[in-house]
């Protein structure tokens, strides 16, 4: 027997038009290419997005065909989310920090049809473009004032193909499993994956990054999305602040810590989302500046574990941190260390340490953690071994098939993590597979190093990788970007390190160094590390 309800299709056009319906007049505010601040509204975002939908249908994309973005985050980029996936086309925000022969791989493998750009972006697209072999039309995201002069390209201007559209295009209806948008993963090794949402995944995945112990969002909240919008659509915010009605403010492709801050205080921004080596150049700017973020009540941390020195300094200017876990293939949700009553009732170290772990799974989410026989892992916060995640919006495989068949017989997504979790149901990520220090048989975990080098108040950014050794396989190599002005020596940071951590865990070397080498989403690049600093210790070996 069936229930008696309506059965509606769960679209992401949906969503834009409910914002546009109870929420016409809430702001969205993006940062320009030339620094100034566009305001736009729900209401006039539903009006353009359907006007870019009826301009799609009339250059013959249809349902299920691929467009592409190559763009930072603003309102015209916005207006593609709902646009293109509304009409029943597919999404594909394509990331322009990546390399081009990545850029060319994923766009051939996509199969796009038209590509979206930003006009300072020409340079590179014009590189590309002999090698694109499916991009039928290039599409510069400007008004004919900011249009190239000139192009080797046949260009269209955005503004134009929008005016030329008719203004009384329908939502069409179709089936909520259609594919909507398509995120390729920023591996580092090997060619990237495509990961294919569908409208269904999108917005069950947004309903539930809307819980308490997820974003905890309101129609009275102001949220900056520093995530980029072509990283994981960045984080679900797009389709989240809509949803209750919060202002959506985008940072463009300025996301350096004195215009961050400016736009923090300028828009009264109260939550934003990016990864931790954005909230550790904010915090230095901060601590050089004396500024403060009066109006920043929380913040959600996500891509790298959160160094427990960037929950404490940010706690000192009243901003609550919450890590995230995830990945493009969760959507990228998988969880969240937001505290229970249990966790409420420990002493205050227990409890921070219980906060800073990767966090328990919301809703829609299952977790497993099996360990050296494929058996279930114990709750008992030690036992790690690899993490599988399964739910409405975890991916089944990626697209067009590459990698083969990726879900266990039970449909248990592998991570590629290492993980424990404990008596309260917190997740602890240990370490990527790939990451883990193998030294004499027995794991290191190299996020647990780097957390408490990261609590040394000389250290901004640290790393630990692996290096040979002849006698225990890998040994731990520290690597380190001091604060500007401090000069910390090797010495130094071992004798801090000394009495926190086992002493076989203890690096072999630490090694200063000016930058990090940086993924084009922000993670630390440890295969480059490990490649760089293999060989570091055969000259002189310590046992």
């Amino acid at each position: 027997m069936y229930g008696l309800m309506q059965d509606h299709e769960l679209l992401i056009s949906s969503v834009i038009r409910h914002a546009a319906a109870q929420h016409a007049r809430r702001e969205i505010v993006s940062r320009e290419a030339s620094g100034t601040l566009h305001r736009t509204s729900y209401g006039e975002l539903e009006r353009r997005a359907r006007r870019l939908a009826a301009a799609l249908v009339q250059i013959g994309i249809g349902r299920g065909d691929r467009v592409a973005t190559l763009a930072c985050s603003h309102y015209r980029h916005l207006e593609c989310f709902y646009g293109i996936s509304g009409m029943g086309a597919v999404l594909h925000t394509v990331n322009p920090r990546l390399f081009k022969e990545q850029l060319v791989y994923i766009m051939n493998h996509a199969e796009d049809r038209v590509l979206l750009f930003d006009a300072d972006l020409l340079p590179l697209v014009e590189s590309l473009a002999p090698q694109l072999e499916t991009i039928e039309r290039y599409v510069v995201l400007a008004e004919r004032a900011g249009m190239p002069a000139s192009s080797s390209l046949p260009l269209a201007c955005y503004e134009e193909l929008l005016a030329e559209a008719p203004e009384d295009y329908a939502w069409p209806v179709f089936d909520e499993r259609s594919a909507s948008s398509l995120c390729y993963t920023s591996g580092t090794t090997g060619n990237p994956k495509g990961v294919l949402y569908s409208h269904r995944s999108t917005l069950i995945h947004a309903l539930a990054a809307l819980q308490q112990d997820v974003f905890a969002l309101s129609a009275k909240d102001v949220v900056m999305a520093i995530a980029p919008m072509f990283h994981a659509n960045a984080w679900s915010l797009p389709y989240v602040c809509p949803m209750v009605g919060a202002k959506l403010v985008l940072p463009g492709r300025y996301l350096d810590a004195q215009r961050l801050h400016e736009l923090i205080v300028s828009e009264g921004v109260t939550f934003a989302v990016g990864v931790p080596t954005i909230w550790t150049q904010l915090l230095a700017y901060l601590r050089q500046t004396g500024l403060r973020v009066p109006t920043l009540e929380r913040v959600a941390i996500g891509g790298t574990a959160l160094p427990p020195a960037v929950h404490a300094t940010l706690g000192e200017y009243g901003v609550r941190a919450m890590h995230l876990w995830g990945m493009t293939e969760t959507s990228p949700i998988g969880t969240t260390a937001a505290s229970t009553a249990e966790v409420e009732a420990l002493p205050a170290t227990a409890r921070t340490t219980q906060i800073l772990k990767q966090g328990r799974a919301p809703w829609g989410i299952e977790l497993r953690i099996t360990d050296g026989t494929g058996q279930p892992a114990p709750q008992d916060g030690t036992t790690f071994g690899p993490l599988w995640v399964r739910g409405p919006w975890v991916a089944s495989g990626y697209f067009k098939g590459v990698g083969g068949e990726v879900l266990d017989p039970e449909g248990w997504f592998p991570t590629g993590d290492v993980a424990t979790w404990d008596q309260y149901g917190f997740m602890k990520i240990t370490d990527r597979t790939k990451d883990v220090i193998k030294s004499g048989g027995e794991w290191i975990s190299s996020i647990d190093i780097e957390n408490l080098a990261m609590s040394h108040p000389k250290v901004r950014l640290a790393a630990a990788v692996a290096a040979f050794h002849p006698k225990w396989d890998e040994r731990p190599v520290l690597v380190v970007v001091a604060h500007e002005g401090e000069r910390p020596t090797r010495e130094e940071i071992i004798e801090f390190l000394r009495p926190r951590m086992a002493k076989w865990w203890l690096p072999d070397d630490v090694v200063f160094i000016e930058q990090l080498p940086l993924s084009a989403t922000g993670k630390i690049l440890k295969a480059k590390l490990r490649d760089q600093y293999w060989n570091h210790l055969c000259a002189s070996t310590r046992d």
